[in-house]
């Protein structure tokens, strides 16, 4: 087997392979040669080869995403390095396993207009769970820092940065190994549930005659389903879930815009928790966001073994630990309290989903009428990626089939990455995968689709009308030229050439019934990647949108 000569660079692969580290995803390029020499040579490692460092960014993401472990980017020295940051920004905020291995010049060489060299020590600082600046020469300190910089991303769930040093010559070989890198562990602690103040929060639990559950971004399986069956028949309980939370219960609402946006003041009160859990990731809904921030709970509880935000301004108690281990030792100890809480919140909603399903019925062709369609329309047991902007904004109004995955970059909520994260989850999954986006973010990162990992039975299905339009059903909207260029974005492209030059079957749909062909043909073939564009109206989706909630009513 051949390896790098530079020990450093034998170093960061001994110590990859033994922590088990196994997917690389390697940007071409000179300064990372020792890199890329050593992985490519070694059997263990899976190595993918993606030149656009932003797409290659967040195909590593999609692909951590999936498995939940650590997935390594690679890079030469400069600007390359750069092109990370918004990937490595989404996996901090959705506490996804990243390492990103960036080849620098030697220190000396910086700043003194040597060629493609930055400051590239530290450089992503503000999001980095931790940065560890190597040293030329291997030696004990690198050891530490390239372990810590793994054994960060594996036990706290977030993007590391790794930052080595290499001087020329760069493409040496040697058929042995020159070095024997220590390794450490990392030492962690599960913190369960306070014990000392139980009988404090088992009041609380106890007293609380209105009890909401708001589930953000999950993995599948994140409550043990005997807890979600105990959890959902408490009558004091609301469970109200968002499309990317992967947890579901004929009693839970998951469509919570559709419940709460034709609320008064009197219904936002009556609503009004006494006790509000949360755990998962980012929250998609605004209304929700509002609402609770304006009729605040008397307790807030999130449930993370890590992260706690307050976004709503209220929070009372962080429980360091998973959902399944907090409720499998906190509800033995409470009591079922009497309360009208869920039958009166579900008379609503069953009276919403009536109203909603007659308007669906009778609107015409618009994006939301396409995405009532193709969401119906979407195989069973299979995984949907929904890009930012409005395409997740839409979907949160429909039902999704409880078999369907759901995922989506909320972190950081940016359209940057979202085809190439989709990519890379299809890729890393054993479901078929498929991709809704926006016009907008579709073409922001086409060059996604300089892909050779992307499996055949991916699907794309791009609605283009013709600009952004989250921002006609914002606050603000006024139909001027400087609102069509500088915010929306008024464009005339189509998807269909790019598709043909990726070698994607490309189908099109302007009406319900093209729609309705499409869709079938579209997941009829799983010959090669396939790319389906609908093109909506672009002056009728804010009114018939605004129309939706005041038909609720």
């Amino acid at each position: 087997m051949l390896y790098p000569k530079i020990a450093l660079a034998q170093s960061i692969i001994d110590i990859m392979y033994v922590k088990k580290i196994r997917h690389i995803v390697i940007s071409p390029g000179s300064r990372n040669a020792p890199l890329t020499i050593g992985f490519v040579n070694n059997p263990y490692f899976k190595c993918y080869s993606i030149a656009d460092e932003r797409c290659a960014g967040f195909f590593a993401l999609g692909i951590a995403q999936q498995l939940q472990e650590p997935v390594v980017l690679v890079c030469t020295s400069g600007s390359a390095l750069l092109n990370y940051y918004p990937a490595f920004s989404e996996a901090f905020y959705s506490q996804i396993p990243l390492i990103v291995l960036s080849a620098d010049r030697p220190l000396d060489k910086i700043d003194i207009g040597d060629g493609q060299t930055i400051r590239q020590q530290n450089v992503f600082k503000n999001h980095s769970l931790f940065n560890a600046n190597l040293s030329e020469n291997s030696c004990d300190e690198n050891d530490f820092l390239i372990n810590e910089a793994i054994n960060k991303a594996i036990f706290y769930k977030g993007p590391t940065h790794i930052n080595a040093p290499f001087e020329e010559p760069l493409y040496q070989t040697s058929s042995e190994q020159s070095v024997e890198p220590k390794i450490y562990d990392q030492k962690t602690e599960d913190a369960l549930i306070d014990y000392n103040n139980s009988v404090h929060f088992t009041s609380i639990w106890n007293n609380a005659k209105r009890k909401l559950f708001l589930i953000g971004v999950n993995q599948i399986d994140a409550l043990d389903s005997k807890l979600i069956e105990e959890i959902a028949n408490d009558g004091s309980v609301v469970v109200l879930t968002e499309t990317t939370s992967n947890l579901h219960h004929p009693t839970f609402i998951n469509t919570i815009d559709t419940l709460i946006t034709p609320f008064n003041t009197q219904d936002f009160l009556g609503f009004q928790p006494n006790l509000l859990i949360t755990f998962g990731g980012m929250l998609v809904s605004k209304r929700i966001k509002a609402f609770l921030r304006n009729y605040p709970p008397e307790n807030h509880w999130h449930i993370d073994p890590l992260r706690a935000y307050d976004t709503f301004g209220c929070l009372t108690q962080h429980f360091k630990t998973n959902p399944t281990k907090f409720f499998t030792n906190f509800l033995p100890t409470t009591t079922i309290t009497s309360s009208d809480y869920y039958q009166k919140t579900a008379q609503i909603n069953g009276d919403r989903i009536k109203k909603s399903s007659i308007y669906l019925k009778k609107i015409r062709f618009s994006d939301l009428k396409v995405f009532s369609i193709i969401l119906s329309k979407l195989n069973k047991n299979s995984q949907l990626q929904i890009s930012n902007s409005s395409a997740i904004r839409y979907a949160q109004l429909i039902e999704i089939d409880p078999s369907i995955e759901v995922f989506s970059n909320r972190g950081t909520s940016g359209i940057d990455g979202c085809t190439s994260t989709a990519i890379g989850a299809a890729f890393a999954s054993t479901k078929q995968t498929t991709f809704i986006t926006g016009d907008i973010g579709f073409f922001y990162d086409s060059n996604a689709l300089w892909n050779n990992y992307i499996p055949k039975n991916f699907k794309i299905i791009l609605i283009n009308n013709g600009g952004g339009g989250i921002f006609r059903i914002l606050p603000g909207h006024d139909e001027t030229p400087v609102f069509n260029t500088f915010f929306e974005t008024s464009h005339q492209l189509t998807a269909e050439h790019l598709a043909n030059m990726h070698q994607f079957h490309y189908l099109k749909a302007s009406s319900e019934n093209e729609l309705e062909n499409a869709l079938t043909a579209l997941f009829k073939n799983n010959d090669q990647p396939s790319l389906l564009e609908i093109f909506t109206p672009t002056v009728c989706n804010d009114s018939v949108l605004l129309n939706y909630f005041k038909f609720l009513e």
